[in-house]
């Protein structure tokens, strides 16, 4: 095999894309040249998506287009769609590979190909991914849901909770920080329900935060369920842990909240955000790794910022309902919320039920929350207006440098020099709802 060149569509979440990294490592593995270019690729893989209908329609429009566009090309579908039965239907003749992720180490033989890379040796997790990025990486450390939620496909789709042990995790994020990440995120489908011999996700945590080295720690996603005081201590101590939770709530009505099958209450979700602001808003005492607290160099550290996610038009939803959920976003004065409008999963719980919000319904209620947040993103923003604040820089758009907070806002800055990858001070002289103008130290 000679020159064969590769491209990977990735669709979805974190855990899609750390999937995608994997998958070009065993490509590389067996020989196949990355390419930027869709159409030029030998290989054409798609990490799909099927948590909501219109990530699942890209799949339906993306991949017949491309294939009539290069019949040669050999298409692998992977992600959460390569185990319907009803996809595999839609798309037969113009799939070649279908491959659930945790058969990768497996790709060499789907392929046909007698000579099998080093990776074909070691289980899915084992496997050496090729980072996108050169200073923020994605570690998963489990795979797979046991929550059973009523409209989410997740756990048909990615099987049985399944936790990496806490040794691979804890030496996958050193490698990183030795190597100069300036970012580690931990991920996977409900990361507190986090278990491994005698580590649970507070202890996994508390150790990757005290490796030595300077660097930003992270996570996603969290159950309100598995969201426990000890985790909620833990996050508080962690000096190197990024004050932004996200936390997906989902609805604000508890009838709503059972029928979903979330396993808490409304009261319960407004007591740990309780929690979580008053832990992580006291500011930290002076750490065994860097012998200063926070705000020592004079950098402004605001409070603990929240992000949710939330369906509108959950079968049976009614008016008075969603005005619950409303009147959560109220309260609790999210930073960022992830609306989506509620979609039926095959195979799912909710499939069964009669999806009786219409369309035009969901799409009010949705912009119904988007104007709330926009009014409590603002708000919330407003004590940056002055602060100097750290940014990692992560894209360049024309003159401007885009970067993160700690507490994950998005900041610009323009400048001439390249900063991507780099953490940078930066004095905030505009605040919008979803973004902030800043200017360099």
């Amino acid at each position: 095999m000679k020159n064969k060149k590769y491209h990977i569509i990735t669709i979805g979440c974190q855990m899609n894309k750390n999937d995608s990294e994997r998958i070009a490592s065993c490509l590389e593995d067996l020989g196949y040249v990355w390419t930027p270019e869709k159409n030029q690729a030998d290989i054409l893989v798609f990490t799909t998506c099927g948590v909501r209908q219109s990530a699942e329609d890209r799949v339906y429009g993306l991949i017949p287009e491309i294939k009539k566009q290069n019949q040669d090309v050999k298409i692998i579908l992977t992600g959460c769609l390569s185990g319907r039965p009803d996809v595999r239907k839609r798309l037969d003749g113009v799939v070649d590979v279908w491959l659930p992720i945790t058969e990768l180490p497996l790709l060499a033989e789907r392929l046909g190909l007698e000579q099998a890379g080093e990776n074909s040796m070691t289980g899915y997790f084992k496997i050496q991914p090729k980072y996108d990025s050169m200073f923020s990486a994605y570690v998963p450390i489990g795979n797979g849901c046991n929550n059973f939620c009523a409209y989410c496909v997740v756990p048909y789709a990615r099987g049985r909770e399944d936790y990496r042990p806490a040794g691979d995790v804890i030496n996958e994020a050193e490698e990183l920080i030795k190597r100069g990440y300036k970012e580690i995120t931990l991920i996977a489908q409900n990361v507190n329900s986090y278990k491994s011999n005698d580590y649970n996700f507070a202890k996994l945590l508390k150790e990757i935060n005290d490796l030595p080295g300077r660097f930003w720690l992270r996570f996603a996603t969290s159950h309100p369920k598995d969201m426990s005081d000890e985790l909620i201590e833990t996050m508080s101590k962690c000096e190197k842990l990024c004050h932004h939770v996200h936390l997906p709530a989902q609805a604000g009505n508890n009838e709503i909240l059972r029928r979903m099958n979330r396993k808490y209450t409304r009261e319960h979700y407004l007591d740990l955000i309780k929690k979580i602001r008053q832990k992580l808003n006291t500011p930290l005492t002076p750490s065994h790794s860097t012998g200063q607290a926070r705000g020592d160099r004079g950098i402004f550290e605001p409070p603990v910022s929240i992000s949710t996610d939330i369906i509108v038009g959950f079968p049976g939803e009614t008016e008075e309902q969603f005005n619950h959920t409303a009147d959560l976003f109220r309260e609790v004065k999210f930073d960022m919320v992830y609306i989506s409008q509620y979609s039926p999963r095959p195979g799912t719980v909710a499939e069964k039920m009669e999806d009786n919000v219409p369309k035009i319904e969901k799409k009010r209620r949705e912009e119904c929350l988007n104007d709330i947040l926009s009014e409590t993103a603002l708000a919330n923003n407003q004590v940056y207006f002055g602060e100097m604040v750290e940014i990692l820089f992560d894209e360049k758009k024309g003159k401007n440098q885009i970067g993160k907070t700690k507490a994950g806002k998005t900041v610009r800055a323009e400048t001439q020099e390249n900063l991507i990858g780099q953490i940078r001070k930066v004095k905030i002289i505009k605040v919008q709802d979803f973004g902030m103008i800043g200017t360099l130290i």
